[in-house]
C-alpha cells in the first residue's frame, strides 16, 4: 500500500499547524503543581479556530458541510493537535460523528453533523467501561419500550463530558419481546448531557483534562438517537483507538525533538552531551520507536479509511498500533526525563506537563498487554496460512 499523503490531506496539516502555532503547552493545567486539580473547560478559544479553519468538519460528506476526508487526515490533525497539549474533544467529536455519518439514521445525521462540523454542538464518547478494564459496551444495558430505547448502567472516565453537548455511549441490548428477541448486540446511543436519568460525577485525570463518570439511571431516547448497526461500535471503538496512536505519535515527537534540542545545548566536560555515546544511543532508540509507532499507526488508518480486507479484522491492525503506541510513548518520556537530568523534573519547563499525557495516553482505551490480549484472541480465531 502506498503511505504518500494526499494535497488534501497536506493541506489539512498546514491549517492544523496555523490553528495549533499560537497554543503554550505551559497553558496546560498541571497536576504537578496542583494535585487532583482539574480544567473547568477545554479550550473553547481553539475550538472556535479550529471550527473556523474547517478542522472540525475535516472528516464529514460535502452534504454536512464538511471536506469528505478519511481517517488518515483526522489523525494527520491530531498528530498536530499532541504537539501543543491541545485541550480540546477533537478525536471524540470527530470519531462520533464519523459513526453517526457512517451508521446513523439520516434524520440524525442531519441533526448532529452540521452544527458539529461548525463547532456549535460538541460530541464526546463513552469508551472506558465501568472500569477501564472491561469492554464498555457491557457497562450499559439497552431495551426496547414502547418505540423508545431504556438506557441503564455507569460508564467512566468519559472525557470532557460535562462539557459536552451529546455523550455516544455504547450498550448492550437486553431483548424486551421485539424483533430482536433473544439476540444481544452492540448499540451506539447519543445520549443528550442533561437528559433526564443522566448524571455526572467529576473525575480526576492524570493530565488534568477534566473526565467523568456518566450514570444512567432508566434513561429514555428516541429510536433515531440510536445507532443500532451491526459493526457501528466496533467501527467507533477503533477510530478512537487509532486518534489515540496519533496523538502518541505527535507527543513523542515532540518531546524527542526537545531532547534533542537540551542535550544539544547542555555541556559537560566541554563538551555537548549529545556527542556521548551513550546519550546518543538512547536517543537513536526512542527514534526507532517513533517511527514503528508511524508505520503501524498509518496502517491502521488506511485499513479504516478504506475498509479493505485481510488476514485480519482492521481490529488487529488496530491493536498492533496500540501495542507500539502504549509502549513507544512511555519509553520516549522516559528517556527524555533522564536524559533531561533534573531540569525534566523542574515544574517551569514543560517536560513534566507531556510526562502526565503521555501516562494518560499509554492506558486510554487499553494499555499494551490488554491490546497484546486482544491481538492473540484475533489470532486464534483467525489462523493465518
Amino acid at each position: 500500500m502506498d503511505f504518500t499523503f494526499t494535497e488534501e490531506q497536506q493541506a489539512a496539516v498546514e491549517a492544523a499547524k496555523a490553528v495549533f502555532s499560537g497554543v503554550a503547552p505551559d497553558g496546560v493545567p498541571s497536576p504537578a503543581l496542583t494535585p487532583g486539580a482539574v480544567a473547568d473547560d477545554f479550550d473553547r478559544p481553539l475550538w472556535a479556530g479550529l471550527a473556523g479553519s474547517d478542522l472540525l468538519s475535516l472528516v464529514l460528506a460535502a452534504e454536512h458541510g464538511g471536506a469528505g476526508l478519511d481517517p488518515i487526515a483526522l489523525c494527520l490533525v491530531l498528530r498536530e493537535s499532541a504537539k501543543v497539549l491541545a485541550r480540546v474533544p477533537l478525536l471524540e467529536n470527530s470519531a462520533v460523528a464519523m459513526t453517526v455519518q457512517a451508521y446513523g439514521s439520516r434524520e440524525l445525521a442531519a441533526q448532529i453533523l452540521p452544527p458539529a462540523g461548525r463547532g456549535e454542538l460538541v460530541l464526546t464518547a463513552a469508551a472506558n467501561g465501568r472500569t477501564g478494564h472491561e469492554p464498555a459496551e457491557l457497562a450499559v444495558t439497552a431495551r426496547r419500550q414502547d418505540g423508545s430505547w431504556l438506557l441503564d448502567g455507569v460508564q467512566t472516565g468519559v472525557p470532557w463530558a460535562q462539557s459536552a453537548d451529546r455523550i455516544a455511549v455504547p450498550a448492550h441490548t437486553q431483548p424486551y419481546g421485539d424483533a430482536h428477541a433473544g439476540t444481544a448486540r452492540a448499540v451506539v446511543a447519543l445520549v443528550p448531557r442533561d437528559h433526564p436519568g443522566v448524571t455526572l460525577a467529576d473525575q480526576v485525570s492524570t493530565n488534568g483534562e477534566r473526565f467523568a463518570e456518566v450514570r444512567l439511571d432508566a434513561v429514555r431516547v428516541g429510536d433515531h438517537e440510536v445507532i443500532d448497526a451491526e459493526g457501528a461500535w466496533e467501527w467507533l471503538r477503533d477510530l478512537l483507538t487509532t486518534g489515540t496512536c496519533a496523538l502518541a505519535l505527535g507527543l513523542g515527537e515532540r518531546v524527542l525533538a526537545m531532547t534533542s534540542e537540551y542535550t544539544g545545548k547542555r555541556e559537560q566536560f566541554g563538551f555537548p552531551v549529545a556527542t556521548f555515546q551513550a546519550v546518543a544511543v538512547q536517543a537513536a532508540d526512542r527514534y526507532i520507536d517513533l517511527r514503528a509507532m508511524e508505520v503501524t499507526l498509518w496502517q491502521a488508518a488506511w485499513r479504516l479509511a478504506t475498509r479493505s480486507s485481510g488476514a485480519l479484522p482492521v481490529s488487529g491492525d488496530v491493536a498492533v498500533a496500540k501495542i507500539w503506541a502504549s509502549d513507544g510513548v512511555r519509553r520516549v518520556v522516559q528517556t527524555a526525563q533522564h536524559l533531561h537530568g533534573g531540569f525534566g523534573a523542574d515544574t517551569d519547563y514543560p517536560l513534566h506537563r507531556y510526562h502526565a499525557w503521555a501516562k494518560q495516553i499509554e492506558l486510554s482505551l487499553g494499555p499494551a498487554a490488554a491490546h497484546e490480549e486482544a491481538l492473540g484472541d484475533l489470532l486464534a480465531a483467525h489462523p493465518l496460512s
